[in-house]
């Protein structure tokens, strides 16, 4: 029994990496308990094993005695604390495991996707990849294999929960290391890194060895050694920006490929002024500011780009308000400025052990007057600016004046808006107006009835016309037709029905008189045969239909339907047809 206890607590430490007190104190524990339901009575009961020999030693109320012959319940109690102990044991040495690695890069393999979250196998446990510490846009499979750092380590009840992220910069600054041999065996240093992740990154490098051009080593030949690192972030843009310990060195670089002509510190309030050209403002401070910002962030300085002459009229506004302050002068308001103190809110912020160590002639009651009128103006500014802006946003844009006579002028469009002359006008010049405007000098009548038979507004639900004071409808028209469903014809004479295609033949101007005897080809099913066998064999004429006379052809130099003959009130105006189509 003895020999067996200690070849399974060895096989358990070999097994789980659990150490072997660990083990021999949940053994002893799981057998006192189980001792205690053997002897209620006892008052104390102790149990101890040899680590060496396995023996065990069982003290009850300060006397020896034999270890008992647990029953059935005593032995169950002692495995479920023994199997709690060894849980617990590896727990513990998971977490110690996994705490060291955190900021350390980690290889595993996705698993599952849990509520946006990956699950990925780390061998001995699964972390967590949730989708804040994605990289924006990239996407994964079960069974990929996924690079990440360890961002934190946490104990969950019985569980070790790992956490890991691809958007730290760390994760960048081991990828350097795992891609460029000189930055792991440190001839080369990161000694800054600033990242928006999916986006860009800013990696300031320098080189111990005058020999190692860090900034070449970085990128590699041909871009090889860069390639990797970028392909690996999903096409992440990374600046690789050489390191000076002087500033006015340094933020030019963090600021490449913009040109700077001068970066002035102001060191009261951690701040860098720089100066650059127009055409190089946008460039500086790039898409949505990120270039400046993450230049910011690498030097570690607040950066603020402008123009010279920017800089000249922030000036002459700063000494003109601090020179209204009670006690300040003209001479103390640019010593204030000199300083880099550009506004009201630059100096409410100040300490006043910071002015009076700083500033020439200033004094300690003096600062204190001064920061806190500032304070005081600030506030008010504030106040005073946020009614505006709130009425900014909320205001609709004023009606143009321009535009509130452009109709009565003639302009029905953009360009005429944008200078064009009206049409009217345009019209009487010999210029041609647009398709489907007509040059007219008449003012339009917004309010006037439309025209019944030109508006497609005019039509009724079922497709047909309202009634334009049309009375009567052509006898021809409705026995060749027979009904009023025909809606719309095409250039081609086509028209259509009911799904049908009712198909009008070339009339022959040549021989007019032969066209007369020829009928339509209705097609598939006349509309006459259709509507009369609706309406019933005893409806209309009584003439069967190969006795009807065939409809006339319109003419094409016939006056139009509705200054010929009007339709009825339930038929719409029928469409007339090009005779030169076939």
């Amino acid at each position: 029994m003895s020999v067996d206890l200690v070849r399974i607590v060895d096989s358990i430490h070999r097994e789980k990496n659990i150490p072997k007190e660990v083990l021999f104190e949940g053994l002893q524990s799981a057998l006192a308990t189980a001792a205690r339901k053997h002897y209620p009575d006892a008052a104390d009961i102790t149990v101890t094993i040899d680590p060496d020999t396995g023996r065990i030693a069982t003290v009850k109320d300060g006397e020896p005695v034999e270890p008992p012959d647990f029953g059935r319940i005593a032995a169950q109690t002692a495995k479920q604390v023994i199997i709690q102990k060894i849980r617990e044991a590896e727990r513990d040495t998971l977490f110690d495991e996994f705490d060291v690695l955190r900021g350390e890069m980690v290889t595993g393999t996705i698993q599952r996707f849990e509520g946006g979250a990956v699950t990925v196998n780390l061998g001995k446990t699964d972390g967590l990849l949730p989708r804040s510490e994605s990289i924006p846009g990239e996407s994964h499979h079960p069974g990929e294999r996924v690079r990440a750092i360890v961002l934190d380590v946490r104990k969950v009840g019985q569980r070790v929960k790992i956490i890991l992220s691809r958007t730290h910069p760390d994760f960048v600054r081991r990828l350097f290391e795992l891609e460029i041999p000189e930055i792991a065996d440190q001839t080369i240093q990161i000694r800054a890194l600033a990242r928006e992740a999916g986006y860009r990154s800013k990696v300031a490098v320098s080189s111990l060895d005058q020999k190692v051009d860090a900034v070449g080593a970085c990128v590699g030949v041909r871009g090889t050694r860069i390639k990797n690192i970028v392909d690996e972030l999903g096409g992440e843009r990374i600046d690789i920006v050489r390191w000076n310990d002087a500033l006015q060195v340094l933020i030019p670089n963090a600021l490449q490929p913009a040109e700077i002509e001068e970066v002035l510190l102001c060191n009261l309030l951690g701040r860098a002024i720089v100066l650059v050209r127009d055409d190089q403002l946008s460039l500086a401070i790039g898409r949505r500011g990120q270039n400046v910002r993450l230049a910011s962030k690498l030097v570690g300085w607040d950066i603020e780009i402008m123009t010279s002459e920017e800089l000249d009229e922030l000036i002459d506004k700063a000494v003109g308000q601090f020179s209204a302050l009670e006690g300040c002068d003209a001479d103390l308001s640019n010593r204030l400025v000199e300083q880099g103190i550009l506004s009201y809110d630059d100096l409410s912020i100040m300490e006043i052990d910071d002015l009076v160590n700083t500033i020439e002639g200033l004094d300690e009651e003096l600062a204190r007057g001064l920061v806190s009128q500032s304070e005081q103006l600030a506030e008010q500014a504030e106040q005073d600016d946020l009614p505006r802006r709130k009425g900014a946003r909320a205001t609709p844009a004023a009606p143009v004046p321009e535009a509130e006579g452009a109709a009565e002028a003639g302009s029905f469009s953009i360009e005429d808006l944008a200078g064009e002359p009206p049409i009217g006008e345009a019209a009487d010049s010999g210029i041609e107006p647009p398709d489907g405007l007509a040059a007219s000098d008449e003012p339009v009548d917004a309010d006037a009835d439309p025209d019944p038979a030109t508006d497609p507004d005019a039509l009724d639900d079922d497709g047909s016309r309202e009634d334009a004071g049309h009375d009567e409808e052509p006898a021809e028209q409705e026995a060749a037709y027979g009904s009023h469903d025909i809606d719309l014809a095409d250039e081609a004479g086509h028209v259509e029905h009911r799904g049908h295609e009712v198909t009008h033949p070339p009339i022959d101007e040549e021989n007019p008189e032969e066209d007369e005897d020829r009928t339509p080809d209705i097609g598939v099913g006349t509309v006459l045969a259709s509507s009369r066998a609706e309406e019933g064999p005893d409806a209309g004429d009584e003439s069967s239909e190969e006795d009807r006379p065939a409809p006339p052809i319109p003419d094409p130099d016939a006056p139009a339907a509705d200054e010929a003959e009007t339709p009825g009130p339930d038929s719409p105006e029928r469409p007339a047809m090009d005779p030169n189509q076939p």
